[in-house]
């Protein structure tokens, strides 16, 4: 019995990331890529016409804090394109009265869920959220499960400091 409830469970979280997916790539489409075939528009007729990758500040006006809700942050900002620029601004400490943060990258979706960072990898420590921010370009197409790491995991789960991109490849239209 509790195998099948974990299971279910599994199931039920792994249809909701999928549909989360699927709403922040509103623009996607099932399918052959038509984009660049000659009968379908042809090839962009200047530089000009290619848009460009963007440079999104994670959080808006908000930046990288505690009590954000980051996943619909991500859903209202996306799609995310290939070699888009994430911003992460944050404070870095300067004494007991400033919260730290970091920014880690989570290995899949199960330590995404969970916000375990036993896997996850440290791409910006507490001090590089200053000034312009952390700079980080999605560079593959994969999914960028991002958390902060700060109080072992507690700002990811409590915090709600976590969201994931899939970038996608940018489109001429």
């Amino acid at each position: 019995m509790g195998g099948s409830t974990f299971s279910l469970s599994l199931i039920l979280m792994l249809t909701a990331s999928m549909l989360a997916v699927s709403m922040a790539n509103k623009d996607w489409h099932f399918g052959f890529n038509y984009t660049n075939w000659p009968f379908k528009g042809g090839p962009p007729q200047s530089q000009n016409d290619i848009p460009g990758p963007r440079k999104i500040v994670v959080g808006g006006s908000e930046n990288w804090q505690l009590n954000f809700n980051y996943t619909n942050w991500a859903l209202k900002n996306g799609p995310f394109y290939l070699n888009d620029t994430l911003v992460f601004k944050y404070d870095p400490p300067t004494n007991d009265s400033t919260i730290p943060h970091s920014v880690y990258l989570l290995p899949n979706l199960w330590s995404f869920l969970t916000c375990d960072l036993r896997r996850a990898t440290m791409v910006a420590n507490t001090t590089q959220g200053g000034g312009e921010g952390f700079k980080f370009v999605l560079k593959k197409l994969q999914p960028y499960y991002f958390a902060c790491g700060e109080r072992d995991g507690y700002h990811c789960k409590a915090g709600q400091m976590k969201f994931f991109a899939m970038p996608l490849f940018r489109q001429w239209h």
